[in-house]
């Protein structure tokens, strides 16, 4: 027998093995890095391969072991105030990606100016039966049902708790309370969200506006919201001065804007007043331009197709609180120009949710260095001054 024949089919699984190290090595260093041209061209379009909350669930999990590290700088013009803290950049993850606490450090360490996580709930519960998230591809939207699904205060309680002592470099931390779907007192609920987290979170927000939860949005009517608020912020002023955070209200694009209004004048009264509002939730419409096969399911819509709407209300919400109350700006956001526009219609902050979902870790670096330069452009030395400048364009 020829030796060298004998001795090529090993040369070939050789370099098969080369071939397949170098490619995995190649592979790691581009996510790790947060190679925008590797997770648009072959990683995303891997991903949504995977069933929505499948990839979910695996993006969580991949965040919390530091699997991505971008190596972009903070400009100082991105560097901004916000209830009373300094961020380094103006763009945070909203709530409903991180549900249960479990990757505020990774997503620090990815480039959010801050992290939001909930909405979690007293009791742990398993929220809508699946399948419960859809990916509208064509739409650069998704639908999601997920119904509260949360560990429960005090298995998120010792998590955060665990993160904040292992992580000296603090993260703005906002917790998104939410209510048991069968609790008998919705209002007990948020207040024992209030006394649990306080100590943790930098900020609390009142959910009242998933439209997964039965009977939810009806406390954004003007009397139930007084009820709500006049408990909630007694149980705060209940607690030691260190421990009271600022209270923030999340409420929903699909009103009208006389009820809009309405929760306006609740929160600008001295006894019912908030420390800030989030514009806005996922919308139960349905915009006759989707396209995707996805577009019918129950559940709320977030995305681009949220975009211009959710900026609408920033504006107005501004206009009617005469820029009183600070507003973080969230829908449909996928470039600096849309954080650019959420903030000149009066947001102060601005999350980020969908866009994560479909262009990965590298849409954050993204859109801070579109933000940059818009803002550069336009004149502007800081996030600050371009707050509300333009607002009157959007109504």
């Amino acid at each position: 027998m020829n030796p060298c024949r004998a001795s090529t089919p090993n040369k070939f699984r050789s370099l098969v093995k080369v071939t397949s190290l170098g490619a995995v090595t190649f592979s790691a260093i581009c996510l790790y890095k947060g190679n925008e041209k590797f997770y648009e061209s072959i990683f995303m379009p891997i991903v949504r391969l995977i069933p929505p909350e499948t990839a979910h669930q695996l993006a969580v999990f991949g965040i919390k072991l530091a699997l991505v590290r971008p190596s972009f700088q903070d400009p100082e013009t991105l560097r901004t105030r916000f209830l009373g803290m300094t961020v380094s950049n103006p763009v945070g993850i909203a709530a409903g990606f991180d549900k249960h606490g479990e990757a505020v450090a990774g997503l620090q360490r990815i480039g959010f100016g801050f992290v939001e996580i909930g909405s979690v709930t007293p009791k742990p519960q398993p929220g809508n039966q699946r399948p419960r998230v859809f990916r509208l591809n064509e739409d650069k939207a998704i639908v999601n049902r997920y119904g509260f699904n949360s560990d429960g205060h005090d298995v998120v309680y010792e998590r955060l708790k665990k993160m904040r002592e292992e992580n000296p470099n603090r993260v703005m931390l906002g917790v998104n309370l939410g209510r048991n779907k069968h609790s008998p007192d919705a209002y007990n609920d948020y207040i024992q969200g209030i006394k649990k987290f306080s100590c943790l979170a930098d900020y609390l927000v009142i959910n009242i506006s998933s439209p997964n939860t039965p009977g939810l949005r009806a406390m954004q009517n003007k009397t139930t919201l007084q009820v709500l608020l006049s408990e909630v912020l007694k149980a705060r002023s209940a607690l030691p001065p260190e421990e009271q955070r600022p209270i923030l209200v999340k409420f929903a694009p699909d009103l009208a804007d006389e009820d809009v209004q309405e929760i306006v004048t609740v929160v600008m009264q001295k006894e019912f007043a908030v420390d800030g509002v989030i514009v806005s939730n996922t919308t139960i419409d349905r915009p006759a331009s989707l396209k995707s096969i996805n577009a019918g399911q129950i559940g709320g819509l977030s995305g681009a197709p949220l975009c211009q709407r959710s900026t609408q209300l920033i504006a107005k919400v501004y206009k009617w609180t005469e820029g009183k109350i600070p507003i973080i700006g969230v829908g449909g956001i996928f470039s600096g120009q849309d954080a650019y526009d959420k903030i000149q219609a009066g947001a102060s902050v601005v999350q980020l949710y969908t866009a994560f979902i479909f262009h990965g870790p590298p849409v954050v670096t993204r859109v801070k260095q579109e933000l940059d330069a818009i803002l550069r452009k336009n004149g502007y030395k800081s996030v600050e001054e371009a707050v509300g400048k333009g607002y009157e364009k959007f109504l």
